[in-house]
């Protein structure tokens, strides 16, 4: 082909593209400045509304502003208007207590006025009524002398004959009430006569063994001793925590002591050591399990011993609460005696007492059994046995002779019953029979002389009694040296020193007494 033929084609080609790409962007150029001019009236709407909307939203902050401040204003005046009130009632307040002040203070210068004026009117008639004394004196005198120059008889000899005849009257009257207090003392001889049986029952005794209660468990080797100790120390410690009880592990052979003042307690790790020994597995795990098992295994012990005991005694609808407690003193003890057999003696003693005496015998034995159910107490609660006892039986609406029994058989309160005077008989019985409390002579003589020289040291102790085997002390002191306020002083100190100072069982009553006697001789 011809060269130029080429060359020519490519020109045309040539002008041919560069005609359709002026003619391409003249048309886009076309296509953008109907979208800008699109975009720029979208734009000028869409600024409109906003304007619009800004406006709107202006207008409503404005009123809910003016809303608020109205609301404000309103409230504000409320208060204002309850303000005023108040300030005006105070006013009001204040107005009549001054009113009220003024009054009073009216009143108080009439009555000083008053009293000035009775003041002066007193003085003058003391005035005139000792004048009238001198004058009724020397007029006695008178009548005096003209009576004794008509009587022909003198003052000394009026004042003879009349104390003759107030004598006579005297002794008329006493014959009277002499034969009303025979006449009264008849009456009620049959009930007198059996608290007088009562009371001289106290002094009979009789002879039967005591029970001891031991703390020691017997080990099969001492080896033993150092598995209950166990690794530093862990089986003992576990074994003490979990039953209270002090383990004491010592140079003697093939045994350990079990050292506690609860005597539950006491009792339970005795049974749960035993028990140990014999499974022979001793670790905390182990211990804790057995120490559960025995404390539960005790406590069905100790209700079912109270149940007997109740049954052989024939006693009835005692409360659960009083069951479990009197069961506690199972393993209760007073200087070796067994409590729960101390209160079984004491009913026993009493409802035979009571059946030769025609009383009431199963009253009778229920306040025996239950004179001292406060023991099983005495280690939980705060108090002495007699108070927690009759607490415990008051609350769960026990008779009035139970109750006194509780309260009298420590001379808390006086009999009321002839039936109480039996308890603290049978008491008395159990307690000082042979056998039945176990002291040493010599100390259970050197507490109580310790006991009457701790009282007679104080100044003013006149003589002292140390009674019923020391539980009280009976302190007399000189009237004319110890007055009615200082009796509670001594009372005190000396209970303070003998709880420093002495060692005992139970609880010392101090007594401290101030009599005062007035004696004449007629001749």
């Amino acid at each position: 082909m011809d060269p130029l033929v080429i060359g020519l084609a490519v020109a045309v080609a040539f002008l041919f593209g560069a005609v359709g790409y002026i003619r391409r962007g003249t048309v886009e150029r076309s296509h953008q400045k109907k979208a800008i001019a699109a975009a720029a009236d979208e734009a000028s709407v869409i600024l409109a509304r906003a304007r619009e909307e800004a406006d709107n939203l202006r207008t409503s902050r404005v009123l809910e502003g003016k809303e608020q401040v109205i609301l404000l204003r309103e409230s504000w005046e409320q208060e204002e208007v309850k303000h005023r009130e108040e300030v005006e009632r105070a006013d009001q307040r204040i107005s009549e207590r001054s009113s009220a002040l003024d009054r009073r203070f009216h009143n108080l210068n009439e009555r000083e006025s008053t009293q000035e004026q009775r003041a002066k009117d007193l003085d003058e008639r003391a005035e005139g009524l000792t004048a009238q004394t001198q004058d009724l004196e020397q007029g006695r005198e008178g009548v005096r002398a003209r009576l004794e120059s008509l009587a022909g008889v003198s003052q000394a000899e009026a004042k003879k004959e009349l104390l003759e005849d107030l004598q006579d009257e005297a002794r008329a009257e006493a014959a009277n009430t002499i034969r009303k207090v025979k006449d009264e003392a008849q009456r009620t001889a049959d009930r007198e006569a059996k608290k007088i049986l009562g009371l001289a029952i106290q002094r009979m005794a009789a002879d039967q063994t005591a029970a001891m209660t031991v703390s020691v468990v017997q080990l099969p080797s001492d080896e033993m001793k150092g598995r209950i100790i166990g690794r530093e120390g862990r089986n003992i410690r576990a074994f003490e925590q979990a039953t209270g009880i002090d383990v004491i592990i010592d140079d003697t052979p093939e045994a350990v002591v079990l050292s506690g003042f609860d005597p539950v307690r006491r009792e339970v790790a005795r049974i749960a050591l035993g028990r140990l020994i014999e499974d022979g597995r001793i670790h905390p795990g182990r211990i804790e399990e057995v120490v559960e098992k025995s404390r539960q295994e005790i406590e069905e012990s100790m209700v079912q011993a109270a149940e007997e005991v109740l049954y052989e005694l024939g006693i009835h609808n005692v409360h659960e609460e009083i069951v479990k407690t009197l069961g506690r003193l199972k393993f209760r003890t007073s200087y070796g005696q067994n409590q729960l057999q101390h209160a079984k003696e004491v009913a026993q003693l009493a409802g035979s007492m009571a059946a030769e005496m025609g009383l009431d015998v199963q009253e009778t034995k229920r306040a025996g059994v239950l004179h001292d159910v406060g023991k099983g107490l005495t280690h939980e609660h705060e108090g002495t046995h007699v108070e927690l006892g009759y607490r415990l039986c008051k609350k769960h609406n026990e008779t009035e002779i139970v109750l006194n029994a509780i309260r009298a058989h420590h001379d808390e309160e006086p009999h009321y019953f002839p039936e109480t005077f039996l308890v603290s008989a049978g008491d008395a019985i159990s307690g000082s029979r042979p056998g039945a409390r176990r002291e040493m002579f010599e100390g259970y003589v050197k507490r109580l002389e310790k006991l009457e020289e701790l009282a007679m040291e104080h100044p003013g102790v006149e003589r002292c009694f140390a009674i019923q085997a020391g539980r009280e002390i009976r302190v007399m002191v000189e009237p004319e040296k110890v007055g009615d306020q200082e009796m509670a002083q001594i009372s005190e100190l000396v209970a303070r020193r003998i709880e420093s100072e002495l060692q005992y069982p139970g609880q010392i009553k101090v007594v401290v007494i101030r009599e005062t006697r007035a004696v004449d001789f007629a001749r």
